[in-house]
């Protein structure tokens, strides 16, 4: 596996990569990997010819009060796991690199970009919309893969894919959870273990609006209502919100049909996490 800190390296060996092997794929992410990483990486191996992925805690995408200084960083070993998957290429900068001095520019989704994480995280989907946008440029994919745990961030990038024409197929990933349906994250490192069974609260939630929809209920406001009771009522649980919308504009509904997106985040402690799934 070749490492790239720049762009101009990484541009050049991506066009080494795409001519012999075909389609290739862009894994982006922030390091810290597990299984769920893992998992786009072979996804992405068994449909290109070519995988090239990126490590860049992006600094935009973090808000004044966020956790940017001390999210994981775990780089020898993400490195050793990519290489073991097979991926041709790790585009690695710095935020030097990323970010050049006198650097302005900024994509932002109006709208969608401002719904769900990005009404509780302002400027966040801006920060993801625009680093995104780098990547595509440098390293050119054919295919982008991310998971399905971060579904707004799915739906923003889709939306910024097709207002700006970018030859790229975002490829959506099942999420991935721990045997107790504790949905995979880097950020559930940061939980003690009383705060990692309260965590257990999300799954949970998802769950019991399954179950309502199993038996008929459709009203989003009632299964809404349903989620958050059981948000509540765990101990140091605190709800940022409970949620049905369409999978592509973020904006409610009224009736949850097959395809809208039940979706959720709440505080665990100091640490914020999210889970979702799409209704059938």
């Amino acid at each position: 596996m070749k490492i790239a800190e720049t762009v101009v390296e990484t541009r050049q060996f991506c066009r080494e990569l795409r001519s012999p092997k075909g389609l290739l794929a862009l894994v982006p992410t922030m390091g810290a990997l597990h299984e769920g990483h893992l998992s786009l990486v072979r996804r992405a191996r068994a449909e290109c010819g070519a995988v090239a992925a990126s490590i860049f805690v992006n600094p935009l995408q973090f808000g004044p009060n966020e956790d940017f200084a001390k999210y994981p960083r775990t780089f020898a070993d993400d490195c050793a796991q990519l290489e073991a998957e097979g991926v041709d290429l790790l585009f690695a900068p710095s935020a030097a690199e990323m970010y050049p001095e006198g650097a302005v520019t900024k994509i932002s989704v109006d709208g969608i970009g401002d719904r769900l994480d990005g009404a509780s995280r302002p400027g966040h989907f801006t920060g993801v919309a625009t680093v995104v946008a780098k990547l595509f440029h440098v390293v050119e994919p054919d295919r982008a893969y991310f998971g399905q745990k971060d579904a707004a961030q799915l739906a923003v990038l889709r939306q910024m894919v097709r207002d700006l024409n970018f030859g790229v197929e975002v490829v959506a990933c099942p999420i991935v959870r721990d045997a107790d349906g504790l949905a995979l994250s880097s950020r559930n490192k940061y939980l003690s273990p009383s705060e990692r069974m309260h965590a257990l609260a999300l799954h949970r939630a998802l769950l019991a609006m399954e179950a309502m929809m199993a038996r008929g209920e459709r009203s989003s406001r009632m299964l809404v209502e349903e989620g958050t009771e059981v948000l509540r009522s765990e101990a140091g649980v605190r709800v940022d919100y409970v949620a049905a919308v369409d999978a592509q504009t973020l904006l409610p509904v009224e009736r949850v049909e097959a395809g809208t997106l039940v979706a959720l985040a709440a505080w665990v402690g100091p640490t914020r996490l999210i889970d979702n799934f799409i209704a059938t």
